[in-house]
């Protein structure tokens, strides 16, 4: 992740989730490690899959002692098998215990988003289809949710409601019609902003296309109606289809000819990759 995105983002969500998880010590480690005391410990594959967000799990201890250090045997994106070893990490075992869960928790959602990006993003090897995600983010984690969609070889939607104009079926109604709404975001919005309508039938696929939208989203729709539209479409914006993509049906979609496809489930049905730091051994000054 860029390093400026890391500290104006990223190091509020890490923080929050530590403070969430340490109200004012970790009483299991004060017991058990009262003084600073040199250590290591492997972070271990528990399954296959990609990593993602290792910087992340790098920060996380480093915001609770910054003379921790981790050693990647691997880099992000890289696909690592059950068993492997992965990094190790050293510092004082009193920061090592205490912020193991919290690194794990980021380390591990990041790499099953990246892990499920990589098997959609491998059925549309050869279709010029990109595959985007959405915002159907954890609250809080969009910037850590969003890199490791990038790290699996996906893309960006939108990142929030500022970044462009999205016109959904409840603006529509609100305004009094697609004509409507795409004549009054081009009068609100900035020249630089995108407009997008989504159309759930085809007679808001004409309106769309007749009203000037630059994106118009296929919502739901079946293969015929999603042909149909293509073809009054006709090249005049660009396409996304969305709605119960999976990994079974999203070479078919890309087959169709579309520009993008989003999924939100990249970000809010992957499982996690099972990681584990294990083996922690306490050193001696000279090898810490």
């Amino acid at each position: 992740m860029n390093p400026i995105t890391m500290k104006l983002a990223g190091d509020d969500a890490i923080m929050r989730a530590l403070r969430e998880d340490i109200t004012f010590e970790d009483v299991s480690t004060a017991a058990v490690c009262p003084r600073p005391r040199a250590a290591r410990v492997e972070l271990i594959a528990k399954d296959t899959g990609v990593i993602a967000g290792l910087d992340v799990f790098q920060r996380t201890f480093q915001l609770l002692d910054p003379d921790t250090h981790v050693i990647s045997d691997v880099a992000d994106g890289d696909e690592v098998s059950a068993g492997q070893q992965i990094a190790h990490v050293r510092g004082d075992a009193r920061v090592l215990l205490t912020g193991e869960r919290v690194a794990l928790n980021f380390l591990q959602r990041m790499s099953g988003i990246a892990t499920y990006t990589r098997k959609m993003a491998r059925e549309l090897e050869g279709t010029g289809t990109q595959l985007v995600d959405t915002r159907k983010t954890t609250p809080g984690l969009r910037v850590f949710e969003r890199e490791a969609v990038r790290i699996g070889g996906g893309h960006s939607h939108r990142f929030n409601l500022s970044s462009a104009v999205m016109l959904k079926d409840n603006h529509i109604d609100a305004a009094g019609g697609v004509r409507a709404a795409v004549a009054a975001a081009r009068a609100h919005a900035s020249f630089t902003c995108t407009v997008e309508v989504e159309c759930e039938n085809l007679d808001m696929v004409r309106e769309a296309v007749e009203a000037g939208a630059d994106i118009i989203m296929l919502d739901n729709m079946d293969a015929r109606q999603m042909t149909e539209a293509l073809e009054l479409i006709s090249g005049r914006a660009k396409t996304e289809v969305s709605g119960n993509v999976t990994a079974e049906n999203i070479r078919s979609l890309a087959d169709l000819g579309v520009d993008y496809i989003s999924s939100g489930a990249l970000t809010h049905s992957a499982p996690i990759l099972d990681l584990s730091l294990k083996h922690l051994k306490m050193l001696d000054e000279r090898h810490s």
